[in-house]
Protein backbone atom coordinates (compact mmCIF):
# COMPACT_ATOMS: atom_id res chain seq x y z
CA UNK A 1 0.00 0.00 0.00
CA UNK A 2 1.19 3.41 -1.22
CA UNK A 3 2.37 5.54 2.41
CA UNK A 4 0.49 9.17 2.72
CA UNK A 5 3.32 11.27 2.03
CA UNK A 6 1.32 14.24 4.50
CA UNK A 7 -1.52 12.56 6.43
CA UNK A 8 -4.37 15.14 7.24
CA UNK A 9 -5.15 15.85 11.12
CA UNK A 10 -8.17 13.63 11.38
CA UNK A 11 -6.31 10.58 9.76
CA UNK A 12 -3.49 10.98 12.56
CA UNK A 13 -6.22 11.13 15.18
CA UNK A 14 -7.80 7.80 13.90
CA UNK A 15 -4.02 6.18 14.41
CA UNK A 16 -3.43 8.05 17.96
CA UNK A 17 -6.56 6.40 19.26
CA UNK A 18 -6.04 3.18 18.08
CA UNK A 19 -2.57 3.21 19.32
CA UNK A 20 -3.93 4.34 22.84
CA UNK A 21 -6.51 1.35 22.76
CA UNK A 22 -3.48 -0.80 22.13
CA UNK A 23 -1.29 0.42 24.55
CA UNK A 24 -4.51 0.51 27.41
CA UNK A 25 -4.84 -3.14 26.20
CA UNK A 26 -1.31 -4.30 27.47
CA UNK A 27 -0.39 -5.39 23.77
CA UNK A 28 2.97 -4.27 21.78
CA UNK A 29 2.76 -3.20 18.29
CA UNK A 30 4.23 -6.89 17.38
CA UNK A 31 1.32 -8.95 19.17
CA UNK A 32 -1.24 -6.26 17.47
CA UNK A 33 0.39 -6.87 14.03
CA UNK A 34 -0.18 -10.95 14.85
CA UNK A 35 -3.67 -10.60 15.70
CA UNK A 36 -4.38 -9.01 12.12
CA UNK A 37 -1.67 -11.56 10.40
CA UNK A 38 0.62 -8.45 9.24
CA UNK A 39 3.64 -7.15 10.49
CA UNK A 40 4.87 -5.09 12.68
CA UNK A 41 5.50 -1.95 10.51
CA UNK A 42 1.71 -2.14 8.75
CA UNK A 43 0.27 -1.44 12.74
CA UNK A 44 3.02 1.30 12.81
CA UNK A 45 1.93 3.09 9.48
CA UNK A 46 -1.43 2.95 10.70
CA UNK A 47 -1.00 4.46 14.07
CA UNK A 48 0.78 7.38 12.45
CA UNK A 49 -2.00 7.87 9.99
CA UNK A 50 0.14 6.75 7.22
CA UNK A 51 -1.93 3.93 5.57
CA UNK A 52 -5.56 3.92 6.43
CA UNK A 53 -7.04 0.76 7.92
CA UNK A 54 -10.83 -0.80 6.87
CA UNK A 55 -13.89 -1.32 8.56
CA UNK A 56 -13.29 -5.19 9.17
CA UNK A 57 -9.48 -4.61 10.29
CA UNK A 58 -10.33 -1.52 12.56
CA UNK A 59 -13.43 -3.71 14.21
CA UNK A 60 -10.90 -6.97 14.68
CA UNK A 61 -8.59 -4.84 16.76
CA UNK A 62 -11.01 -2.69 18.77
CA UNK A 63 -12.18 -6.35 19.54
CA UNK A 64 -9.23 -7.89 20.03
CA UNK A 65 -8.28 -4.28 22.51
CA UNK A 66 -11.77 -4.89 25.06
CA UNK A 67 -12.89 -1.76 23.58
CA UNK A 68 -16.60 -2.48 24.55
CA UNK A 69 -18.28 1.36 23.60
CA UNK A 70 -19.69 0.95 20.39
CA UNK A 71 -20.37 4.60 20.11
CA UNK A 72 -16.51 5.21 20.20
CA UNK A 73 -15.91 2.10 17.96
CA UNK A 74 -18.57 3.65 15.29
CA UNK A 75 -17.22 7.35 15.36
CA UNK A 76 -13.65 5.38 15.07
CA UNK A 77 -15.32 3.44 11.66
CA UNK A 78 -16.54 6.72 10.49
CA UNK A 79 -13.22 8.49 10.52
CA UNK A 80 -11.72 5.23 8.45
CA UNK A 81 -14.07 4.97 5.95
CA UNK A 82 -14.76 8.44 5.34
CA UNK A 83 -13.80 9.88 1.96
CA UNK A 84 -14.58 13.38 2.01
CA UNK A 85 -12.86 15.48 0.11
CA UNK A 86 -13.56 19.31 1.61
CA UNK A 87 -13.34 22.67 0.01
CA UNK A 88 -10.00 22.89 1.72
CA UNK A 89 -8.20 20.80 -0.54
CA UNK A 90 -7.59 22.92 -3.21
CA UNK A 91 -5.00 25.36 -0.98
CA UNK A 92 -2.99 21.83 -0.42
CA UNK A 93 0.48 22.55 -1.28
CA UNK A 94 -0.53 26.53 -1.14
CA UNK A 95 -1.01 27.17 2.48
CA UNK A 96 0.91 25.92 5.72
CA UNK A 97 -0.96 22.30 6.65
CA UNK A 98 -1.90 23.57 9.40
CA UNK A 99 -4.61 25.58 7.60
CA UNK A 100 -6.18 22.64 6.26
CA UNK A 101 -6.37 20.83 9.17
CA UNK A 102 -8.35 23.77 11.25
CA UNK A 103 -10.50 23.41 8.04
CA UNK A 104 -10.83 19.96 8.26
CA UNK A 105 -11.49 20.00 12.08
CA UNK A 106 -14.19 22.54 11.92
CA UNK A 107 -15.86 20.62 9.34
CA UNK A 108 -16.23 17.66 11.21
CA UNK A 109 -17.07 19.52 14.35
CA UNK A 110 -20.27 19.31 16.60
CA UNK A 111 -19.30 22.73 18.27
CA UNK A 112 -16.50 25.21 18.77
CA UNK A 113 -15.99 27.19 21.46
CA UNK A 114 -13.09 30.30 21.33
CA UNK A 115 -11.46 32.72 23.83
CA UNK A 116 -9.77 35.65 21.85
CA UNK A 117 -7.88 38.32 24.63
CA UNK A 118 -5.94 40.03 21.85
CA UNK A 119 -7.35 39.78 18.01
CA UNK A 120 -10.89 39.00 16.92
CA UNK A 121 -10.77 34.96 16.07
CA UNK A 122 -10.83 34.11 12.25
CA UNK A 123 -14.68 32.77 11.82
CA UNK A 124 -15.65 36.44 12.74
CA UNK A 125 -13.21 38.70 11.02
CA UNK A 126 -13.95 41.12 8.01
CA UNK A 127 -11.85 40.62 5.16
CA UNK A 128 -10.11 44.13 5.71
CA UNK A 129 -9.48 42.88 9.65
CA UNK A 130 -8.30 40.12 8.51
CA UNK A 131 -5.95 41.44 5.58
CA UNK A 132 -4.26 43.66 8.24
CA UNK A 133 -3.64 40.64 10.26
CA UNK A 134 -1.59 38.61 7.94
CA UNK A 135 0.05 41.85 6.45
CA UNK A 136 1.65 41.97 9.75
CA UNK A 137 3.01 38.55 9.73
CA UNK A 138 6.89 38.34 10.11
CA UNK A 139 8.20 37.28 8.09
CA UNK A 140 6.47 38.99 5.09
CA UNK A 141 4.21 37.66 3.11
CA UNK A 142 3.83 37.96 -0.16
CA UNK A 143 0.87 39.69 -1.54
CA UNK A 144 -0.15 36.31 -3.13
CA UNK A 145 0.07 34.20 0.14
CA UNK A 146 -2.05 37.22 1.89
CA UNK A 147 -4.58 37.00 -0.54
CA UNK A 148 -4.57 33.05 -0.33
CA UNK A 149 -5.00 33.23 3.38
CA UNK A 150 -7.98 35.79 3.65
CA UNK A 151 -9.48 33.67 0.76
CA UNK A 152 -9.25 30.58 3.12
CA UNK A 153 -10.31 32.33 5.82
CA UNK A 154 -13.58 33.71 4.37
CA UNK A 155 -14.23 30.49 2.95
CA UNK A 156 -14.23 29.19 6.80
CA UNK A 157 -16.81 31.44 7.76
CA UNK A 158 -19.62 29.48 5.41
CA UNK A 159 -19.71 27.17 8.63
CA UNK A 160 -22.70 27.48 10.58
CA UNK A 161 -22.19 24.89 13.21
CA UNK A 162 -22.75 26.18 17.01
CA UNK A 163 -20.24 28.81 18.26
CA UNK A 164 -19.45 29.90 21.78
CA UNK A 165 -16.36 32.82 21.50
CA UNK A 166 -15.24 35.30 24.65
CA UNK A 167 -13.91 38.05 23.46
CA UNK A 168 -11.77 40.02 25.94
CA UNK A 169 -12.10 44.33 25.52
CA UNK A 170 -8.29 44.17 24.41
CA UNK A 171 -9.01 42.08 21.28
CA UNK A 172 -11.76 44.72 20.58
CA UNK A 173 -9.79 47.65 21.03
CA UNK A 174 -6.75 47.13 19.62
CA UNK A 175 -6.50 48.62 16.28
CA UNK A 176 -4.76 45.63 13.33
CA UNK A 177 -5.03 48.86 10.94
CA UNK A 178 -6.87 52.35 11.03
CA UNK A 179 -10.25 53.43 12.45
CA UNK A 180 -12.21 52.56 9.56
CA UNK A 181 -11.26 48.88 9.69
CA UNK A 182 -12.00 48.79 13.26
CA UNK A 183 -15.40 50.58 13.66
CA UNK A 184 -16.08 47.74 10.89
CA UNK A 185 -15.43 45.25 12.20
CA UNK A 186 -17.03 45.90 15.71
CA UNK A 187 -20.56 46.97 13.82
CA UNK A 188 -19.58 42.91 11.92
CA UNK A 189 -19.47 41.66 15.37
CA UNK A 190 -22.70 43.31 16.37
CA UNK A 191 -24.45 41.53 13.23
CA UNK A 192 -22.93 37.94 13.86
CA UNK A 193 -24.00 38.28 17.66
CA UNK A 194 -27.16 38.18 16.65
CA UNK A 195 -27.03 34.72 14.42
CA UNK A 196 -28.62 31.80 15.95
CA UNK A 197 -25.74 29.97 15.82
CA UNK A 198 -22.80 32.32 17.84
CA UNK A 199 -22.59 33.18 21.20
CA UNK A 200 -20.86 36.03 21.91
CA UNK A 201 -19.31 37.73 24.71
CA UNK A 202 -16.81 40.14 26.01
CA UNK A 203 -14.70 40.13 28.99
CA UNK A 204 -14.08 43.74 29.92
CA UNK A 205 -10.96 45.53 31.51
CA UNK A 206 -12.24 45.76 34.63
CA UNK A 207 -13.27 42.32 35.51
CA UNK A 208 -11.12 41.11 38.57
CA UNK A 209 -9.14 38.42 38.96
CA UNK A 210 -8.96 37.20 35.63
CA UNK A 211 -5.64 35.76 35.23
CA UNK A 212 -6.92 32.55 36.32
CA UNK A 213 -8.71 31.86 33.05
CA UNK A 214 -6.77 33.78 30.63
CA UNK A 215 -5.68 31.10 28.14
CA UNK A 216 -6.20 32.26 24.33
CA UNK A 217 -7.65 28.78 22.85
CA UNK A 218 -9.65 27.35 20.17
CA UNK A 219 -11.54 23.96 21.31
CA UNK A 220 -13.17 22.12 18.90
CA UNK A 221 -16.25 19.68 19.80
CA UNK A 222 -15.68 15.92 17.93
CA UNK A 223 -18.75 13.41 17.85
CA UNK A 224 -17.62 12.18 21.19
CA UNK A 225 -16.15 14.20 24.39
CA UNK A 226 -13.04 12.04 24.16
CA UNK A 227 -12.98 12.97 20.25
CA UNK A 228 -12.55 16.46 20.98
CA UNK A 229 -9.67 18.86 20.08
CA UNK A 230 -7.87 22.27 21.26
CA UNK A 231 -5.79 24.13 18.71
CA UNK A 232 -3.13 26.33 20.24
CA UNK A 233 -1.28 28.91 18.03
CA UNK A 234 2.70 28.56 17.95
CA UNK A 235 5.13 30.13 16.35
CA UNK A 236 5.68 27.70 13.45
CA UNK A 237 2.05 26.91 12.98
CA UNK A 238 -0.85 25.46 15.26
CA UNK A 239 -0.51 22.60 18.09
CA UNK A 240 -3.12 20.13 18.13
CA UNK A 241 -3.83 18.95 21.99
CA UNK A 242 -6.03 16.10 22.24
CA UNK A 243 -5.13 14.02 25.76
CA UNK A 244 -8.09 13.85 28.46
CA UNK A 245 -6.20 15.25 31.43
CA UNK A 246 -5.19 18.47 28.71
CA UNK A 247 -9.10 18.60 27.48
CA UNK A 248 -10.52 18.26 30.67
CA UNK A 249 -8.06 21.65 31.58
CA UNK A 250 -9.25 23.65 29.02
CA UNK A 251 -13.02 22.83 29.36
CA UNK A 252 -12.59 23.89 32.77
CA UNK A 253 -10.78 26.96 31.59
CA UNK A 254 -13.17 28.13 28.79
CA UNK A 255 -16.07 27.42 31.87
CA UNK A 256 -14.04 30.20 34.20
CA UNK A 257 -13.70 32.93 31.11
CA UNK A 258 -17.21 32.35 30.21
CA UNK A 259 -18.55 32.87 33.78
CA UNK A 260 -16.04 36.01 34.43
CA UNK A 261 -17.89 37.46 30.49
CA UNK A 262 -20.85 39.55 30.29
CA UNK A 263 -24.34 37.75 29.39
CA UNK A 264 -24.65 37.91 25.53
CA UNK A 265 -27.20 41.15 25.65
CA UNK A 266 -24.79 43.10 27.52
CA UNK A 267 -21.94 41.90 24.91
CA UNK A 268 -23.54 43.15 22.52
CA UNK A 269 -24.66 46.66 24.29
CA UNK A 270 -20.62 47.17 25.65
CA UNK A 271 -19.54 46.75 21.96
CA UNK A 272 -22.02 49.10 20.50
CA UNK A 273 -20.68 51.30 23.12
CA UNK A 274 -17.53 50.51 21.79
CA UNK A 275 -18.62 51.83 18.45
CA UNK A 276 -19.53 55.26 19.62
CA UNK A 277 -16.02 55.86 21.13
CA UNK A 278 -14.38 55.48 17.96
Amino acid sequence: MVLRREPTARQMRLGIELRRLREAAGLTAVEAAALLGTGRVQISHIESGLTGVSEQRLRRLTSHYACSDEEFIEALVAMATDRTHGWWEEYRGLLPTSFLDLSELEHHAQFQRHVAILYVPGLLQTEDYARAVFSSRLPELTQEEVELRIRHRMARQEITLPYEVVLHEAALRIRVSDRATSQAQLNRLLELSEADHIALRVIPFDVDDFAKASSTMTYVGGPLTKLDTVVRDAPHGSVLIDSEAQLNTYRTSFRRVEAASLEPELSREFIHKLTKEL
